[in-house]
C-alpha cells in the first residue's frame, strides 16, 4: 500500500514508499478487465511466481511464454487488481524507444509497444490503448536503481522516491484509463 505524505506547506501530497501486497493465482485470474475466460484460462503465471520480492514491484508484470506476443500485467488500485492483458507490436521500434511508465533516460533494456483492448463494450466494438513499456516490465527495477546526481546537494533518495511515485501515477493512469465502462 503507499502511504501519503504532506509537504511543509500542507498543500501536496505525494506517494512514498509503494509496496504492492501478494497476489495469489485466483486473485490474477480474477482481476482481468479486458480478456475473455478461455484467455485468462490459458494464462501462464510468471516463472518463479512463488518467490516473487512483492516489496519491489509497484505492479506485476510479464510475458506469457506460451504466446509469442500477449503480456500481462496487474495493477494494484484502491478498489483492488486490475488485470490487463496486452498484445505486443509484431515488430520492435526502429529507434531507442523511451518507456512510458519508467520514464527512464538509460534505459538497460529494451522496450516495446504494447496494445490491450478496452473494458467492456469499447473493448468489444475494438477500442484499444497502446504504449511503450519496458520489454520485459522492468520499470520497478529501473526506478529504483541511483539516479545520475544532477548537481552538488542533489537529494539521490528523494529522486528515487519521486520516480517510484510517479511510476505509480503513470500505470494506475493507464488502468483507470483502460478500465473506464462507458
Amino acid at each position: 500500500m503507499a502511504r501519503r505524505a504532506v509537504d511543509q506547506t500542507g498543500f501536496r501530497t505525494l506517494t512514498i514508499g509503494f509496496t504492492m501486497l501478494p497476489l495469489t493465482d485466483k486473485t490474477i485470474r480474477s482481476s482481468f478487465v479486458n480478456a475473455s475466460k478461455k484467455e485468462v484460462s490459458d494464462l501462464t503465471l510468471p516463472a518463479g511466481f512463488d518467490d516473487l520480492d512483492w516489496d519491489r514491484l509497484d505492479y506485476l508484470g510479464w510475458r506469457d511464454l506460451k504466446f509469442g506476443r500477449r503480456a500481462y500485467v496487474i495493477i494494484p488500485l484502491t478498489d483492488g487488481p486490475v488485470g490487463v492483458m496486452l498484445t505486443s507490436a509484431e515488430a520492435a521500434p526502429t529507434r531507442r524507444a523511451q518507456c512510458s511508465w519508467c520514464q527512464d533516460v538509460s534505459l538497460p533494456n529494451d522496450v516495446l509497444f504494447y496494445s490491450a483492448r478496452r473494458a467492456g463494450a469499447a473493448g468489444r466494438r475494438g477500442d484499444s490503448v497502446g504504449t511503450l513499456i519496458c520489454a520485459d516490465f522492468e520499470c520497478s527495477a529501473n526506478v529504483r536503481r541511483d539516479p545520475r546526481v544532477a548537481y552538488l546537494g542533489f537529494d539521490v533518495e528523494a529522486a528515487r522516491q519521486a520516480r517510484m511515485s510517479a511510476l505509480v501515477e503513470r500505470v494506475n493512469g493507464f488502468a483507470e484509463d483502460l478500465a473506464r465502462r462507458e
